[in-house]
């Protein structure tokens, strides 16, 4: 069996943190399915690419040999599908721009009149991408540019566009739908609905992780925001959403409060780093423009 390109990227990510934790963290991925596939590459390679024991990681005489091939790999790689796709989007004159949920604030209009000035001709097509990709598309070569909520992997060049509080999802007629404001610390012990596990640090991000005493309770998974408000709506869990969005999903079965004590959340234009196109570059500024001013 060949070795993948996405073998080679998990191998170089463990070679520079020299950590599975933190690789694991850094590629969205959970540390076991890391190991595995660094387990499965030194299989097809026979040869041992790392030395490890319960504190430190270091790399063999192999994987240093094998670390610089492995990114000019990545690198030729990267290349060959950025000059595929600019030259499959010059083709057709598109710009494929990936989303997870909907991005109204007056923002496509606004870039699609100024797209028509600055590349007459050119069309941008939308395509939702489930929560389950944190690359929203970029990775699997689907869209050129994306408009995501942070965090997103860090391999991808981002700008951030508006930056939102973030408010609680509540099923009508929950105990705290009447507040004005809720504290977090008040919810942090109701069930949740959480992103899929694969979106990593997104979906700690939403179920505000970092903010917490102890791990929260999840009480379901959703793949996209729709599928967020219905558990919401049925009185599964909560969900933490971005202020706008709030007004975007406006549903009578769903009350939407903002939440004090945790920090905000930020939208942003996300593209491959390295990706030098003109129709990407304009589409970033637009976006910047549109929201920032």
């Amino acid at each position: 069996m060949d070795v993948r390109v996405q073998d080679l990227r998990y191998f170089v990510a463990v070679a520079e943190e020299l950590s599975f934790t933190r690789a694991a963290a850094a590629l969205f991925v959970s540390q076991p399915a890391l190991s595995k596939q660094i387990r499965q590459l030194e299989a097809e390679l026979r040869v041992r690419l790392f030395e490890r024991d319960r504190r430190t990681v270091t790399l063999t005489p192999a994987g240093e040999t094998l670390l610089p091939r492995a990114r000019r790999i990545i690198e030729d790689w990267a290349d060959a599908r950025r000059a595929v796709a600019e030259s499959a989007a010059e083709e057709l004159a598109t710009l494929t721009v990936g989303f997870q949920t909907r991005i109204g604030r007056g923002l496509i209009g606004s870039v699609r009149e100024r797209m028509r000035e600055l590349m007459p001709g050119w069309r941008l097509l939308f395509r939702q991408v489930s929560w389950s990709d944190p690359a929203v598309g970029l990775a699997a070569g689907t869209t050129d540019v994306a408009i995501a909520w942070l965090p997103v992997p860090r391999e991808y060049a981002s700008k951030v566009v508006s930056t939102e509080e973030r408010w609680v999802a509540l099923p009508a007629g929950h105990r705290l739908a009447g507040r004005a404001t809720i504290p977090f610390a008040e919810l942090a012990d109701e069930p949740f609905i959480a992103l899929p596990a694969s979106a990593g640090p997104a979906r700690e991000f939403w179920l505000a992780t970092r903010e917490r005493s102890h791990p929260a309770r999840v009480a379901a998974e959703a793949a996209t925001a729709e599928e967020a408000f219905e558990a919401v709506a049925a009185g599964v869990g909560v969900v933490l959403v971005a202020a706008g969005n709030a007004e975007l999903y406006r549903r009578e079965d769903v009350v939407c409060r903002p939440v004090s004590g945790i920090g905000p959340s930020r939208l942003a234009v996300v593209w491959r780093a390295g990706d030098d196109r003109k129709a990407v570059g304009l589409f970033a500024e637009a976006c910047v423009r549109c929201l920032c001013g």
